[in-house]
């Protein structure tokens, strides 16, 4: 090579050399593949809880009954609320691929005496503690993607709670150890298909059909054969700091069994059909109950949630009584043989009860409750929370203070220890509570994962004059009654973790 060609191949090769270096500094390494997702079996979870817990009630009760409450009845005495065992596998709701999952779920405790479902577990045990099942379904995602279902579609069927209200049965999840009115005298479990469509990222649609309220399928876990439907909406706004959630559960739930009304004239239960405690004379299967709620959860700071529930629910199918000595309407053919000498009111064709005019009435209730939750540190969180609820036709506040008696209502069958206020006069309440939720640090332990306490003051009254709570009998004129209770009361929750 001649010298005067040096120069120029040098430039070349180190120009070369540049560029090179240069592409390569350029190009990304390589990405390292996705990690291959989970195996099935890798998501299956058992853990669940303990809780106890006791209310008391400053009025005294001479019953040792809380009226208006379920969970929190006994008053003045510790309660097992309930051992609570999960397994499941949940879905991935956000997967591109078809996903199914089920969730089994147990409850053994003092609670389920209200839990039951008709036709399962609920005559097993003979005591206050009782067992049964809170959740027995199969679920599914499908990855349908349409213009109505942009994010799929998932499917539940078999035993699973309501998607009524606020406050739900699992108590770890809640604010309060107490329950609002409207989750007490509410619907709990229902068994059928639900399906929840992902309309859009901010809106779903949910759909299904049940057997009813606390019911399971066919006989006797039906107590009138009929389906219910259950649906509604749910909005999620804000980056999901918003969430509204208005849902229905409407159908016949009023049972066909035998056993009818009680009378304390006769000492004996009034066989009578449709057999319906404090029922009309109708078709059971045609004669609806609503309950309807809108939810609204409002996550205003990091720290402060606000939840507001609304409620109203309906019964077409009451009416408890005449206004004749409270014979109740489908017993009145009963009431002629015993009294046949009756008088009806002028304009009548016959001196027969049985030709009054015999028509449902209806029974109503609305409520709203405004719910407020600050929580301080990791270890503190201050709860509040005000109710108003309207019981127009005093059909849906009962006590049940036997450990049958509200799985016997449910049924249709007698019971006479059931306590209901005069029909007809309606009662609205007032509850105020106020709470912590503490959850101490502990050292690490095998199985447990934390600790829940928590504390609640609670005062309920009644603001249209009547007198529905009870209080101690002071002197031989004492009725046990009271127009409010003052409680304070608290629960001790252990998580624990199996798998």
């Amino acid at each position: 090579m001649k010298w005067y060609y040096l120069p120029i191949v040098t430039a070349a090769s180190l120009a070369a050399s540049m560029a090179l270096a240069a592409d390569l500094k350029t190009k990304k390494a390589p990405e390292a593949p996705p990690p291959p997702p989970p195996a099935w079996l890798d998501t299956l979870t058992i853990d669940g809880y303990v809780e106890g817990g006791i209310a008391m009630n400053f009025n005294q009760p001479f019953n040792k009954w809380n009226w208006g409450h379920l969970y929190t009845s006994d008053a003045n005495q510790p309660t097992f609320n309930g051992l609570v065992v999960t397994m499941q596998r949940p879905l991935d709701p956000k997967s591109d691929t078809y996903d199914f999952g089920f969730k089994a779920q147990v409850q053994l405790g003092e609670d389920m005496r209200y839990n039951h479902l008709t036709g399962t577990t609920e005559y097993w045990m003979h005591t206050d503690t009782q067992i049964g099942p809170l959740e027995a379904n199969v679920q599914a995602h499908l990855p349908w993607k349409t213009f109505l279902s942009q994010g799929g579609i998932d499917v539940k069927a078999g035993i699973f709670p309501t998607y009524n209200g606020a406050e739900v049965m699992y108590a770890k999840d809640n604010l309060f150890y107490s329950h609002s009115y409207i989750f007490n005298f509410g619907p709990f479990l229902h068994t059928g298909v639900m399906t929840t469509t992902h309309v859009r990222d901010w809106l779903d649609v949910y759909a299904g059909v049940t057997t009813g309220v606390n019911t399971f399928i066919g006989w006797p876990g039906d107590n009138n054969a009929s389906p219910s439907f259950h649906g509604g909406f749910g909005l999620n706004l804000l980056d999901g700091n918003l969430t509204i959630l208005g849902i229905v559960h409407t159908g016949p739930e009023n049972p066909k069994q035998i056993g009818g009304p009680y009378n304390p004239g006769f000492g004996l239960p009034i066989a009578s059909w449709p057999n319906t405690p404090f029922a009309c004379v109708c078709n059971p299967n045609s004669t609806n109950r609503t309950y309807a709620n809108l939810t609204t959860t409002w996550k205003v700071t990091e720290n402060l949630t606000l939840i507001t529930d609304m409620a109203f629910n309906r019964e077409s199918g009451w009416n408890p009584a005449s206004a004749l000595g409270g014979v109740p309407q489908n017993s009145y053919f009963l009431y002629d043989q015993f009294f046949p000498n009756f008088v009806a009111p002028t304009g009548f064709p016959t001196t027969a009860l049985s030709y009054l005019p015999q028509y449902p009435k209806g029974a109503e209730s609305y409520a709203i409750a405004q719910y407020a939750s600050y929580k301080v540190n990791d270890i503190f969180k201050v709860n509040g929370r005000v109710e108003y609820y309207r019981d127009a036709n005093n059909f849906f506040v009962a006590a049940y203070p036997g450990y049958f008696d509200a799985i016997n209502a449910l049924h249709g069958f007698f019971c006479p220890s059931c306590i209901f206020r005069p029909a007809n006069v309606g009662t609205s309440y007032l509850a105020l509570t106020i709470g912590t939720t503490i959850t101490p640090e502990l050292p690490k332990l095998p199985i447990i994962t934390g600790l829940i306490i928590r504390p609640e003051f609670r005062w309920d009254t009644a603001v249209n004059g009547t007198t529905p709570f009870f209080r101690g009998i002071n002197g031989p004129n004492g009725n046990g009654q009271s127009r409010s209770q003052g409680m304070f009361n608290m629960d001790v929750i252990i998580p624990f973790s199996l798998l």
